[in-house]
């Protein structure tokens, strides 16, 4: 299994996705397009493109001039039935590709939420084994409308289209998932500043905000990590002959 890995910023760890990735034994590439422009060149060599969160928007291509050519190689994956996973800024550029208007600075949503399933989200498998409201971690001030051709799966009170997916396993998540106990205590340490700046005291109140929420928020992640993970290895068995081949 080969999973193409796109990080749009430093300090964006796949956290619980990680895990998830490592109990399949997934082969991942690292690409750093922010960094040097490089994507994938197609779909052909991967069995699954994961795209990360970051601070750019997703339609400021005049700042990161990769951007259109990344909206387009999700939807190349997606078209290709192999499976996508866009997080937060990824769920934005996804939404791009297929048409969605994306919501600049719309509202700020920071922290541990709850997010609720919608009709369809009850019976998508991303979403499966989880509780009809669970807890994630949210950092986003921009969103985006639902794309025409997808499928709403969950909602916060702040913003409408927290996961959506397009086809069989092409899935976007507003929310950090991924983003485990770990991996925010981290961040709150990198980004100090900017945190204080949308949230003040929240440095202050981050023990007990994370003594309530981190444990139920991690293992949520780890379901949506280990679920997402499980689509690919369908797509993986349904092509034994690609397989064989790489």
């Amino acid at each position: 299994m080969r999973v193409a890995v796109v990080e749009n910023m430093k300090s964006t760890p796949l956290g619980s996705l990680g895990l998830a990735l490592a109990e399949a034994n997934a082969e991942i590439q690292h690409f750093y397009p922010w960094i040097d422009g490089t994507l994938p060149a197609d779909c052909a060599h991967y069995d699954a493109l994961v795209v990360l969160g970051g601070e750019q928007n997703a339609i400021d291509d005049a700042n990161y001039p990769y951007l259109p050519a990344l909206a387009q190689l999700m939807r190349e994956f997606a078209e290709a039935d192999k499976a996508v996973l866009g997080i937060c800024l990824g769920a934005q550029i996804l939404a791009r590709a297929y048409g969605a208007e994306n919501l600049l600075n719309a509202r700020l949503e920071f922290g541990w939420h709850t997010v609720s399933k919608s009709e369809e989200g009850r019976i998508d498998p991303l979403l499966s084994g989880l509780a009809e409201d669970f807890t994630t971690f949210q950092w986003h001030s921009d969103t985006f409308t639902l794309p025409a051709s997808a499928t709403r799966l969950a909602v916060s009170r702040l913003a409408e289209n927290q996961v959506f997916r397009v086809g069989r396993a092409a899935y976007g998540t507003q929310f950090h998932f991924e983003a485990s106990a770990s991996v925010i205590d981290s961040w709150k340490v990198e980004f100090a500043t900017s945190i204080e700046q949308m949230e003040p005291s929240w440095h202050e109140r981050y023990a007990a905000l994370a003594a309530a929420h981190a444990s139920e928020s991690d293992a949520s992640g780890l379901a949506i990590g280990r679920n997402w993970v499980s689509m690919i290895r369908a797509q993986v068995r349904s092509q034994p002959e690609a397989v064989a081949g790489r």
